[in-house]
């Protein structure tokens, strides 16, 4: 045991990241993961730690140093549990790797400012800019990727671990917005990928049942555990469990759910 701790939100992408490589390696029992209730205010503790920022996950090393952000957290833990490497070896690989990688920032802020979408006359242009992402992400890999599988490269790896979060995120666009990747060749590769990442069984830490329900406010516009206008429970509750609770309302546009109804 290296005496890692790993501050998170159980249901957060960038969290899960760290997860999926651990598991990859077969070590997952090696960090510890603290969970933080995100509808409270951050504890004056964890606040010490961070310098006053509250952003997710961060990890605490044995001796008290703090590494911030998930894609420094993820090559912190390959350098430091190199056995079972994930990121490929090979500098020209690497890169590809690292090409693929730089790309889901455009695509993560795409989801999430669709799902977030509280203007129905706007909904098809959101839907137009994650087929714009999804196209991008295609095009890339026939370009760079393996033709004799779905992956980047042989098998699940570092650009997989990385999107496969994401992809299990948006979720919640396929129930909230009906958004489905058209059969069009110029999403084939990108679906093909999507379909193995989401299929790996490194990668089942959250089920789509639990993104739906705790990913509500978020449908309705409120985005880290912020209460919307009549309400005075987050989705984001630790309980009453979401196993518990009603699946919410689809239709986001015309129906705000209540706490009641949301079993809150």
């Amino acid at each position: 045991m290296r005496n890692l701790t790993v501050y998170h939100i159980p249901v957060c992408p960038f969290s899960q990241r760290l997860e999926i490589l651990l598991a990859l390696k077969g070590i997952r029992s090696e960090v510890r993961f603290e969970v933080v209730d995100i509808t409270q205010p951050r504890p004056e503790w964890l606040l010490q730690k961070t310098r006053g920022t509250t952003a997710l996950p961060f990890l605490e090393t044995a001796d008290g140093k703090i590494i911030k952000e998930s894609l420094v957290i993820l090559q912190y833990l390959e350098d430091v549990f190199p056995e079972r490497p994930v990121a490929q070896r090979t500098p020209y690989r690497r890169a590809v790797e690292n090409m693929l990688t730089r790309l889901e920032g455009d695509f993560g802020n795409q989801g999430y400012a669709y799902v977030m979408n509280q203007r129905i006359e706007q909904r098809d242009g959101f839907r137009d800019g994650m087929l714009k992402q999804y196209a991008r992400l295609n095009d890339f890999l026939l370009t760079h990727g393996s033709t004799h599988g779905p992956f980047l490269f042989d098998d699940f790896g570092w650009a997989e671990t990385v999107f496969t979060p994401l992809f299990i995120r948006f979720w919640f666009l396929d129930y909230y917005e009906n958004f489905a990747l058209p059969p069009e060749t110029q999403y084939q590769r990108a679906g093909a990928w999507r379909d193995a990442c989401l299929a790996h069984p490194a990668a089942r830490q959250v089920s789509r049942e639990e993104i739906v329900k705790l990913y509500y406010d978020y449908a309705k516009g409120a985005g880290n555990g912020a209460l919307l206008p009549g309400r005075k429970r987050s989705s984001f509750s630790f309980e009453p469990h979401w196993k518990t609770r009603p699946w919410p309302p689809a239709n986001k546009y015309e129906t705000s759910a209540t706490d009641e109804a949301l079993g809150l």
